[in-house]
């Protein structure tokens, strides 16, 4: 099930499902540790000798966020219990503090008593081994521990705390876990548990008819007691109200830290902007990883997960969070990878958020040969962005300060992997990490990462190897004309395979990464061979359902929900549509021709789960989320497209003013 909700603050992450489950708890890095590891911490309501979970189908629920911020609006309606409650979440965008707030209204002509109910099945440091849950009437709260991992609840409904508690034992020895003592509305108040362990608390309020009252809840997390205590006290100080005020305004203030103008964008795309650049700033962590997505569903299909920094996805996440105005937020991803970069100049497959390598699939050997397990679009696409940083915010002594541990080693290593009979970078990984060859993708950005580095080295006044950067760039350029352009089907080719000497395989299959050629500037939108090819890619990946949609590839096998590949060539990806407005936008001489990329921001907000949330696919017949979601990759891509809309718009704006005058 997607996370319809994410909220967090750098170092705490927290993701919701549809129904309202906690379904993600992250601490202390975004994307590691999980500490629910996909199974739920729920709410429940008793009244009146009826009980039921938040994720019961008896609830009506509408999930969205508040107006520019990381504050959750949920309504949750049940008809069965005459009960309707308003919810908003939130994680301190400081403080390692998860808030609710929750209003019950009674619906019906009598007082009633309402108790509510939540639960903790927490796995700390992602493990059932060795927890101890425990009630603490010192700071008369209840809370989890493991380590150096601490997880405190509490809440209050006006001045009173907590109406009762339980611990015990869960999925061990045929026990299920404090939560099934709740449904009969009370609970057994035993102390303290250890091992396999979750909890449950319960608040009790009276509701006048037609009535409402206030719930609040919270959890403090830490690495000790003294932390969650202090924390704890915070919330009671400065109360949660206050608390969740200040949070929303902060939140509002970030996202609208910069006028911009929107041209002609209606309000819904421009909200989806706000909400998109809000999405990706929790899957970054405070120490520069920017994760790729935190949905913990995808491991019951390969028993791996999206919880890591791909250096090309982090880039591609950087450059349109520089272009809005928001550099600051990234400048821990440069150096996040000056420390990850390899003695070669190379980075790996991808890490952990902690800066650690992550788990890989490529290997090191093949056919008895060595060869290194590298995507080299990810090396060079650090560089690319870099540059787009420098423009943004000339920070030159940052520039200084990597030079020779990052921008060098890389640039390097660029020149050096290189096969002179074919003016090409050597074999590696596909950017999908599907094959391995010398692609489209991954030349257009070695060739673009050059250029940056080229232009550094001029900066530092490194003369020498500023035009050996510039003579590489421009000699793969040429390599890619020749080699990676097929003049028989006028586009540009996924790739080749090398064999011995001089020969190569080519890989004819239509692709929709090739958008690389334009975008990472090998050559102008405009040019006749960007324009065959991507007419082709516009043509041929489309999906012809009335989801539509560009897929990666022609037949696409991740996630495949179709065989009949002339309607349906793969799911569609939000990604690969929106490169598709890219070049419509970038090619654009006149502002009817804008209509295209304007209706393809318009079908990815249609697409986006009520909450703004997106998703890395769809499935081409219903449009549901498939894999992940959120995809940071996903929100980062549309806030770059609403940007290059509005700049080109703006543009083609003030020359269409021009000619009438003249």
């Amino acid at each position: 099930m997607a996370r319809a909700l994410v909220i967090g603050n750098g170092q705490l992450l927290i993701n919701f499902d549809s129904a309202l489950n906690m379904r993600d708890l992250y601490f202390p890095h975004v994307g590691q540790l999980n500490h629910i590891g996909g199974h739920h911490n729920s709410f429940g309501v008793w009244v009146e000798n009826q009980f039921s979970w938040c994720y019961e189908a008896d609830w009506h629920r509408t999930l969205k966020y508040k107006k520019d911020s990381l504050v959750t609006h949920v309504t949750a309606i049940n008809h069965r219990l005459s009960l309707e409650i308003t919810i908003n979440d939130a994680v301190h965008y400081r403080d390692n503090i998860y808030l609710k707030k929750m209003v019950v209204k009674n619906l019906t002509d009598r007082e009633r008593e309402v108790r509510v109910f939540f639960t903790h099945d927490f796995s700390i440091n992602e493990s059932e081994v060795g927890d101890t849950a425990l009630y603490n009437p010192e700071v008369h709260a209840l809370y989890h521990y493991k380590k150096d991992r601490y997880f405190l609840a509490n809440g209050r409904v006006g001045d009173q705390k907590i109406f009762q508690y339980s611990t015990g034992i869960k999925r061990f020895g045929g026990a299920e876990g404090t939560w099934r003592d709740a449904e009969d509305g009370n609970l057994a108040g035993n102390p303290i548990a250890q091992g396999s362990v979750d909890s449950t608390i319960s608040f009790q309020m009276k509701i006048r008819p037609k009535g409402q009252e206030t719930l609040y809840y919270w959890l403090a997390v830490g690495k000790n007691f003294k932390d969650i205590k202090e924390l704890n006290l915070f919330v009671l100080d400065r109360t949660p109200e206050h608390l969740l005020r200040r949070i929303e305004m902060y939140w509002r203030n970030w996202v609208n830290k910069n006028t911009r103008d929107f041209a002609n964008l209606p309000p819904e795309l421009i909200e989806l902007y706000k909400r998109s650049l809000l999405i990706v700033r929790t899957q970054i962590d405070r120490n520069g990883a920017i994760i790729a997505a935190n949905d913990t569903e995808i491991l019951q299909y390969n028993r791996d997960h999206y919880s890591y920094m791909w250096p090309r996805d982090g880039a591609l996440v950087a450059i349109p969070l520089i272009e809005a105005g928001y550099p600051e937020v990234v400048t821990n991803f440069f150096h996040f990878c000056q420390d990850a970069l390899t003695d070669e100049g190379f980075l790996l497959h991808k890490y952990n958020p902690d800066g650690t390598a992550g788990s890989s699939w490529h290997p090191w050997i093949h056919e008895e040969k060595t060869r290194l397990p590298i995507q080299e679009d990810e090396t060079a696409l650090v560089l690319y962005a870099l540059r787009f940083y420098y423009r943004k915010n000339p920070d030159l002594e940052l520039i200084q300060r990597l030079y020779r541990t990052l921008i060098r080693p890389m640039a390097d290593f660029m020149v050096k992997y290189f096969v002179p009979e074919l003016n090409l970078p050597m074999e590696s990984h596909d950017l999908w990490e599907e094959r391995r060859g010398v692609f489209t993708f991954t030349a257009s950005s070695v060739y673009a990462g050059l250029r940056a580095a080229a232009y550094f080295a001029s900066l530092m006044a490194d003369e020498d190897r500023a035009e050996r950067y510039a003579t590489m760039a421009d000699t793969i350029k040429k390599g890619i004309l020749e080699h990676l352009y097929d003049d028989s089907l006028g586009r540009f080719l996924r790739g080749i395979y090398l064999q011995e000497g001089k020969k190569y395989k080519k890989d004819l299959i239509l692709e929709s990464s090739v958008y690389a050629v334009f975008a990472f500037g090998l050559l102008p939108a405009s040019d006749p061979r960007v324009e065959s090819t991507m007419k082709q890619v516009e043509l041929g990946l489309w999906a012809k359902t009335e989801i539509g949609g560009v897929a990666r590839y022609t037949n696409d096998y991740y996630f495949q929900k179709s065989q009949d590949l002339e309607r349906v060539p793969g799911n569609p990806w939000i990604i690969c549509t929106l490169w598709l407005a890219l070049w419509h936008i970038e090619r654009a001489m006149a502002l009817e021709e804008l209509k295209k990329p304007l209706e393809i921001l318009k079908w990815v907000h249609k697409k986006a789960m009520s909450s703004g949330v997106l998703s890395e696919q769809l499935h081409p017949y219903s449009g549901e989320p498939v894999s992940v979601a959120p995809l940071t990759w996903s929100h980062a891509t549309y806030v770059h497209v609403v940007l290059a809309y509005t700049e080109k718009y703006d543009e083609l704006l003030i020359s269409s003013k021009c000619e009438s005058i003249w």
